[in-house]
């Protein structure tokens, strides 16, 4: 069976399992896990992506981030090939680290984000890194600790999370640490990591209630949420796929956008292709990133080939093409 693409959209929330390959390590020591968390926020703030939750296991990691102008898909392919190739030159192996695909799960934010933040901070607990809530706390390899001041990481999300305890910052700690203190007897968490339409409905006991009823729902594994949740997002999936499906189909392509770019902008096709940090250049080019990935789905890494630049150039035009679409209203097709 084929796999399933991918569900994203600006402001999706994201539920990120990535394993080693075989389940062996990807962290062999405290040096690969500060590798990592710094390439992790870095990666964050040039995308500007938030990150609610994360927790580094010997053989895995979760994350919880909400995509912002690039895709997640563009921020985990940066983050598992920086990760691998230093892994693989401190290590001294070669080959691949991890697993072939890393789960994605889209959620529905009002219902799970609390829920998923608290399962992913009590990984440390659960896989036993950690003796108690106490010692949980103070390990630096999870967000837990930054939420509660313990630890500083400036590229996580922690106010907002805060935010759903209070406006107090010292109360909503507290109430934050005795809620997560209070999810510790419920061990792994299926519901939350597997099963489309057991998900979706909130568990086996409402699915045996569905069935008997004779109800039946839209569900999906790519997705944690509500039946009127998944069907909704799914929608929204199909009418982007149809859209870039239609522009392509009418011939559009890298060329054909960066030719709209020029008529945007009153420039000659050259100057968007011209390499330099001229005022119009950085703006043509950002505009042509932009629309390349966000509407015909174009990867990174081929806008960098073709435009000679690096991935995390790529990716800071993005950033800038959407602002500059949203502030001075151009639209890729001219209505």
């Amino acid at each position: 069976m084929p796999r399933q693409s991918r569900i994203d959209t600006e402001g999706a929330l994201h539920h990120i399992i990535a394993r080693g390959i075989e389940r062996r390590k990807i962290f062999n020591d405290d040096q690969d896990r500060y590798d990592f968390i710094d390439n992790l926020g870095l990666i964050l703030e040039q995308t500007k992506t938030q990150c609610y939750a994360w927790s580094l296991i010997p053989n895995h990691f979760n994350l919880l981030l909400k995509t912002g102008q690039v895709p997640i898909a563009a921020v985990m392919r940066r983050l598992l090939t920086g990760h691998a190739i230093r892994y693989n030159r401190r290590h001294k192996r070669h080959g691949h680290l991890f697993q072939n695909r890393y789960k994605s799960i889209l959620c529905q934010e009002d219902s799970y984000l609390l829920e998923l933040v608290r399962y992913i901070h009590l990984n440390p607990l659960r896989a036993k890194l950690v003796s108690n809530i106490e010692q949980l706390a103070h390990y630096p390899f999870s967000g837990h600790g930054t939420i509660i001041g313990k630890n500083e990481h400036h590229w996580q999300s922690s106010h907002e999370v805060l935010g759903y305890f209070g406006k107090q910052l010292e109360s909503s700690r507290r109430k934050y640490e005795e809620f997560v203190a209070e999810g510790r007897a419920e061990g792994k968490r299926d519901d939350l990591i597997g099963g489309g339409l057991i998900r979706s409905t909130g568990g086996w006991t409402a699915v045996k209630e569905l069935r008997q009823s004779q109800t039946h729902i839209k569900s999906d594994e790519r997705i944690l949420g509500d039946g009127e949740f998944v069907s909704e997002i799914l929608s929204q999936a199909e009418e982007s796929y149809k859209r870039r499906a239609a522009l392509k189909a009418q011939g559009m392509d890298v060329t054909f956008i960066a030719k709209r770019v020029a008529v945007v902008l009153d420039l000659s096709e050259d100057d968007v292709w011209r390499e330099g940090k001229y005022r119009e250049v950085v703006r043509a080019r950002s505009l042509l990133c932009y629309w390349a990935v966000r509407e015909l789905g174009e990867s990174m890494s081929s806008l960098a080939r073709r435009l000679n630049v690096s991935t995390v150039t790529v990716s800071k035009s993005v950033n800038r093409g959407s602002e500059i679409t949203k502030s001075e209203g151009f639209e890729l097709i001219a209505v």
